[in-house]
């Protein structure tokens, strides 16, 4: 979830939202802009990445107006301003508009530093985005979304969304809303579980794990249950990927016990488990070429090619074929 510092002002002249995690960056924004447009529902909204900024383009947009309109700029990636516009922001920090909202995107780190530093000692108002790589971070930021939407939900079953899930923010955020809006009362583990481990092979991960342990039938049998149940081909796609990484990150890593290894992978211990039982059949080059049939299905499924049901089924033959790499090698 993100941190923000104690001056929360929605409406301050900078905020600052520092990270990579892009549910929270995008979250971020629109607090800014729902709170702006609740002061002034004709609130002014520009939306700029570094190539629509170049240097006198924020002069322009934060001259004064004739009507005085209340207006939110925000700039995405601000580690990537050209020097120029860098000191046009500098210059801007020192002396913010009124009724303007400056909103920073900023993914941290030594790129970009100086625009960083600036804005702090500006007293910009800063919202903490941090990547969430760590299970236990997921697992927080779950039970805050339970919170904040009021509902209570059990400890094994914020842990059950998060294994059934993984990684990815939006789907779990999209999980916890989803449950909330269908779920009376306290919502438990076997709540959880008729939504997203029972739904009869639906599962995108069904497919995924199917797929790396080589079985190609079955895995095509659950893509194509999946697809024809409702299941996003973007959740698909996201459950290859993770599939084919997790072999990736076990077959690198070193020898210990499932504990050890799951705080060093980021992985629970019982998927530790599990994913050294499929990679038997997995090769470095094989895990190579999965990846790259991940990412032309990825391509494929969000819009760069004519047909997602085909290019998920050509992912999952070509990772299941990966998956016996070691056997034909031999």
């Amino acid at each position: 979830m993100a941190k923000k510092t104690a001056d929360d002002d929605l409406l301050a002249p900078v905020t600052l939202a520092v990270g990579q995690e892009e549910l929270l960056l995008d979250r971020a924004v629109q607090q800014v802009v729902a709170a702006a447009r609740a002061a002034d529902a004709d609130t002014d909204v520009r939306d700029l990445n570094p190539d629509q900024l170049q240097p006198g383009t924020l002069a322009e947009l934060t001259s004064p107006s004739l009507f005085a309109e209340r207006k939110v700029v925000v700039v995405r990636d601000a580690q990537d301003l050209s020097a120029d516009t860098v000191k046009d922001v500098k210059a801007y920090l020192g002396a913010p508009a009124e009724e303007i909202t400056l909103v920073l995107l900023h993914a941290g780190g030594v790129k970009g530093k100086g625009l960083l530093d600036a804005a702090r000692k500006a007293g910009a108002r800063e919202v903490a985005c941090p990547k969430m790589t760590k299970p236990a971070d997921r697992l927080a930021f779950v039970r805050s979304e339970f919170r904040a939407l009021g509902r209570s939900a059990t400890p094994e079953a914020c842990q059950a969304l998060v294994d059934a899930i993984g990684s990815d923010l939006r789907e779990l955020a999209s999980a916890v809303t989803q449950l909330a809006a269908d779920v009376e009362g306290t919502i438990d583990e076997a709540v959880v579980g008729r939504y997203y481990t029972g739904r009869a092979e639906a599962s995108s991960f069904t497919v995924a794990d199917r797929a790396v342990e080589g079985r190609t039938a079955e895995a095509l049998e659950a893509l194509r249950w999946s697809l024809a149940t409702g299941v996003a081909p973007v959740m698909i796609t996201s459950a290859l990927a993770q599939g084919v990484r997790a072999i990736g990150k076990l077959a690198g890593a070193r020898g210990g016990r499932p504990a050890d290894l799951a705080r060093e992978l980021g992985m629970p211990p019982w998927k530790i488990d599990r994913v050294r039982q499929q990679m038997r059949g997995w090769t470095p080059d094989g895990v190579a070429v999965a990846l790259r049939a991940v990412a032309e299905a990825d391509a494929g499924v969000k819009g760069g090619g004519d047909d997602p049901e085909y290019a998920l089924e050509k992912a999952v033959v070509t990772i299941a074929r990966a998956a016996r790499s070691r056997g034909r090698a031999q």
